[in-house]
């Protein structure tokens, strides 16, 4: 068990010991998160979840760094433009917080890739753009037992629950068209909207780890960033679901 490291890591994180405690803290030191996709949404939560002290993040997010990304995805930046997502993000966390460690990898979210990251993550952070790789993963945190923070935005709306397998319903009970109408690229997104979603999903995975406060598990939670307008809805599994039901078990 790693240990707080005295004095500096004590300063650093000063303000919000007077929320979570030392004990807390050493909660989140000891934890892994994995983000799955470091774009607007992720990039924020892991930004946040390295300033908050977690001990080490695992991140995936393939392709390069894409002018039309800059309006959100606060990681990157225009001296590195057409260079690798991941490894522009996993510099600039380190700079930030060199007490946190980090394993990027510059992949999509397939199946018997990624179960390796699940496994050993505490907590996963699903800030995915697409639907196919959004069902891969709740489908491994499902098999592994790992809860999972969904965490989506569309335009202004934003959208966030968490996902405890076998207690609350998962991804493809709330959505079990596996071929919903989506685009993958090109959807409408204001940085500070996919931002307010980040936040939101890097301090919901911070009350689990630390058990401070009260976590969406079991309850979808929506945001309007347009007019503020919010509400909550407890949810219900679907005993039927292919992925987390009876009939998704063999």
């Amino acid at each position: 068990m790693e240990q707080l490291a005295g004095g500096l890591e004590l300063e650093r994180y000063a303000r919000q010991l007077k929320l979570l405690g030392e004990s807390g803290q050493q909660a989140l030191k000891e934890a892994t998160v994995m983000v799955a996709g470091i774009g607007g949404l992720g990039g924020t939560a892991a930004l946040y979840l390295a300033a908050a002290g977690v001990g080490k993040l695992i991140l995936a997010h393939e392709g390069i760094i894409l002018a039309p990304d800059l309006n959100r995805q606060i990681l990157m930046d225009s001296d590195h433009l057409g260079m690798e997502r991941i490894s522009t993000a996993t510099a600039q966390l380190k700079r930030l917080n060199p007490h946190v460690e980090i394993e990027g990898h510059n992949s999509k979210i397939e199946y018997e890739i990624a179960k390796p990251w699940v496994e050993s993550a505490d907590i996963v952070i699903d800030a995915r753009y697409d639907f196919p790789e959004r069902y891969a993963l709740n489908r491994i945190c499902v098999d592994t037992g790992t809860p999972m923070v969904e965490a989506a935005m569309y335009g202004f709306e934003i959208s966030l629950t968490t996902v405890v397998p076998g207690e609350t319903p998962c991804l493809e009970c709330l959505y079990p068209d596996l071929q919903p109408q989506w685009e993958p690229f090109g959807f409408p997104v204001l940085g500070a909207t996919s931002g307010i979603a980040g936040c939101l999903a890097a301090l919901e995975a911070v009350k689990w780890i630390t058990k401070v406060g009260t976590t969406y598990a079991g309850v979808m939670h929506r945001f309007s960033s347009l007019d503020f307008a919010c509400y909550s809805v407890g949810l219900t599994r679907n005993p039927n679901c292919a992925c987390c039901g009876e009939g998704g078990k063999p």
